[in-house]
């Protein structure tokens, strides 16, 4: 099949200085996307768009932390204003700091809902208005296997954050379809990123890293995934797709 579908559509990515982010803006412009990184390292940012352009692609950076409201309206007005639209958002911003909950960490319960919630939240209400406009648009959500199933003790409040993630795109898909727009939701497994790194409780990452690292599959894996969603024909809508490595029990 063709990826027509994918070159020259406008894509902006949050949480793209690194992991599924990163891997996916590489995959998309070199498929002829015109990628759109968003996240909070500017010069992890400034790397991968020059090796994007240095291999024939088009991207641009913003600098934006999806907890704050008006940074990711400037980098959704910062794709409209470099290429006069918007036609794919991916939030994929996430943090993942598993810990049991009797510890208490309230700040970190807080983060992940500001992160995992109201920055996915922050990201559709940035890109609607462009997408209505348009009368056409793809609300992508990276959700997880911790979204279906509940990983406990430690990963408690992570799954609750991403249980809401797929209840919102659902919402979405049922409010948006009548105006052409898509939703499309991910829930990858155990991945190879520094998702893991975020939790503050040294035994709770010392279990995560060593169950990841034993089983993890690479980045691309999910890319291809939401690039798969991407370069359907218009009146194909991918819902929903579950990423796994083979030997991933949970």
């Amino acid at each position: 099949m063709s990826h027509s579908q994918v070159s020259d559509k406008v894509v902006v990515i949050t949480g793209a200085s690194s992991g599924i982010g990163a891997t996916t803006a590489t995959l998309l412009a070199g498929r002829g996307a015109k990628v759109v990184l968003g996240a909070r390292r500017q010069d992890r940012l400034n790397r991968i768009v020059k090796d994007i352009s240095a291999a024939g692609g088009t991207a641009i950076s913003v600098a934006a932390d999806v907890t704050r409201r008006p940074e990711v309206e400037a980098l959704v007005k910062g794709a409209v204003a470099s290429f006069g639209r918007v036609d794919v958002m991916v939030n994929n911003a996430g943090v993942m700091p598993m810990a049991p909950i009797q510890l208490l960490k309230v700040d970190e319960w807080d983060r992940q809902i500001d992160v995992n919630i109201k920055g996915v939240l922050y990201g559709i209400a940035a890109a609607l208005p462009h997408m209505e406009k348009q009368k056409s648009g793809h609300i992508i959500n990276l959700a997880s296997v911790f979204g279906i199933k509940v990983f406990a003790p430690g990963g408690t409040v992570y799954c609750a954050t991403k249980a809401a993630v797929r209840s919102l795109t659902e919402g979405l898909r049922v409010e948006l379809h009548s105006q052409n727009i898509r939703c499309t939701m991910i829930s990858p497994g155990a991945i190879a990123t520094e998702l893991p790194e975020s939790s503050s409780d040294e035994a709770t990452r010392r279990s995560v890293r060593e169950f990841v690292d034993k089983i993890a599959i690479s980045p691309e894996s999910v890319a291809s995934a939401i690039a798969y969603a991407i370069e359907q024909p218009a009146d194909v809508e991918i819902d929903e797709v579950v990423i796994r490595p083979t030997v991933q029990d949970f």
